[in-house]
């Protein structure tokens, strides 16, 4: 079993009146099937609404399915004994960083999680600085996190869940407050951790760009799955895409027109050295 398996998962919301009568019931997720391996890089996309987010909260028991089984590492997070391991084996990295940081200097927040967990000093301290590092923000580890732009207190977020050595980190929209600056130094923060420390990353965005490097790519609307497959194989579907409500990265966009108009562009363009190469080969015939 891989490091998260859902089977069947379905979440419905139920509203109450004021005397606790129910009013109706919405479907947020309905029949989700995902396998995750350990080291895997996966991106969740979908417009606001999708269920992307609660399907997210899941994934360390914040919530807990209606039908269906959520399983992480090997562990049913419907049951109460496992709710302590669950959420150390996978940390969440929420949108709005100043709901996570709680310390006034940065590396006193970063040691708060493994404090609680009755972790020894030393070695609290030296999970600090490896987590910091790891991010990219040692040398602000004596700063009040009040002074840090957004980009850097998520990355500070960050820092915190990794400094409990979590197989998995699960992050919901962690760049929706930030500026372009912000988005690029919290991915790259993401993506080493996945190729240096293997660490699996579960990242819930609707930024195109921020998904050109996952392994895979599932793409919720109304609580469903509909798409799903390498991010090549996703940005291919441009025109589904659009159905959906969603972008596709800027160079993919373009080449699609292009294709449309007769130039021999290959589907699927991510980047834009793929796409200057692209434009090579055609001037190479002529």
């Amino acid at each position: 079993m891989g490091i998260i398996k859902v089977r069947d998962l379905v979440f419905e919301y139920i509203r109450r009146d004021e005397e606790g009568n129910v009013e109706g019931i919405t479907t947020a997720v309905d029949n989700v099937n995902l396998d995750i391996e350990q080291g895997d890089f996966v991106a969740i996309l979908g417009h606001n609404g999708s269920g992307k987010s609660t399907l997210a909260k899941h994934l360390n028991a914040i919530l807990y399915p209606t039908e269906g089984t959520v399983w992480v590492d090997g562990k049913d997070t419907q049951k109460e004994e496992h709710l302590w391991e669950i959420r150390q084996t996978a940390g969440m990295v929420f949108q709005n960083p100043d709901n996570q940081i709680i310390g006034q200097i940065v590396e006193e927040d970063v040691g708060f999680g493994p404090e609680n967990m009755g972790i020894p000093t030393k070695e609290i301290w030296e999970r600090v600085e490896e987590s910091l590092r790891a991010v990219g923000m040692y040398e602000f580890r004596k700063y009040s996190p009040n002074k840090l732009s957004g980009g850097q207190k998520q990355r500070v977020s960050i820092a915190g869940v990794i400094a409990m050595h979590p197989k998995c980190i699960v992050l919901d929209e962690p760049t929706a407050m930030l500026d372009p600056k912000g988005r690029k130094e919290v991915i790259r923060a993401v993506r080493a951790l996945n190729d240096v420390e293997n660490i699996t990353i579960i990242l819930i965005t609707h930024y195109m760009e921020e998904v050109i490097y996952a392994d895979k790519v599932y793409v919720m609307d109304q609580g469903e799955v509909t798409l799903q497959g390498t991010p090549r194989e996703v940005f291919s579907e441009v025109e589904r895409l659009k159905e959906l409500r969603l972008d596709v990265p800027q160079v993919t966009l373009l080449a699609h027109e292009l294709r449309k108009e007769g130039f021999p562009i290959p589907e699927g363009i991510l980047t834009n050295e793929e796409f200057r190469e692209a434009l090579d080969n055609i001037a190479g015939k002529f």
